[in-house]
C-alpha cells in the first residue's frame, strides 16, 4: 500500500485554512488543518508531515518563528509560506531558513502544488 504524504496547513484564517486543505486533497494529498502554530506544535500530525504550508502571519507564533522552532527541535519539514503581506524582510527571513515558497495571498493553484511536489520531490 502506498503511504499518501500529509501536508499540514496552519492558518488563522478559517476559510483559507479548509480551501487549501480541499485543494490538497482533491489532488490526492492527506492533509491536516491548524488554526495555530501552536496546535500544530501539539499534534500527533507533526511527526507524520511530509510538508508543511503555513500563513507567515498569524496571533501569537507566526508562520517564521515556527519554522525556526521546527529548525531548532532538529524537525527539517520541507515549508511552504503563504501571505497577504507580501514584505521582503520577512520573506528573506523565511527563505533563510529553507522555505521552498513564499507565495502572496490569493496563492496561485498551480504555484502551491508546484511547490508541494518539489518539496515532496516528486
Amino acid at each position: 500500500m502506498v503511504k499518501v504524504p500529509l501536508i499540514s496547513v496552519v492558518d488563522d484564517d478559517m476559510s483559507v485554512r479548509e480551501a487549501t486543505a480541499g485543494l490538497l486533497e482533491s489532488h490526492g494529498y492527506g492533509t491536516a488543518a491548524f488554526a495555530s502554530a501552536e496546535e500544530f506544535l501539539h499534534s500527533q500530525s507533526l511527526a507524520d508531515t511530509s510538508c508543511l504550508v503555513t500563513d507567515v502571519r498569524m496571533p501569537g507564533v507566526s508562520g517564521v518563528d515556527l519554522q525556526r522552532r521546527l529548525i531548532d527541535a532538529g524537525r527539517h519539514i520541507p515549508t511552504i509560506f503563504m501571505t497577504a503581506y507580501p514584505e521582503e524582510h520577512m520573506r528573506l527571513a523565511a527563505m533563510r531558513g529553507g522555505a521552498l515558497g513564499f507565495l502572496t495571498k490569493p496563492v496561485s493553484e498551480d504555484r502551491l502544488i508546484s511547490c508541494i511536489q518539489a518539496a515532496l520531490g516528486s
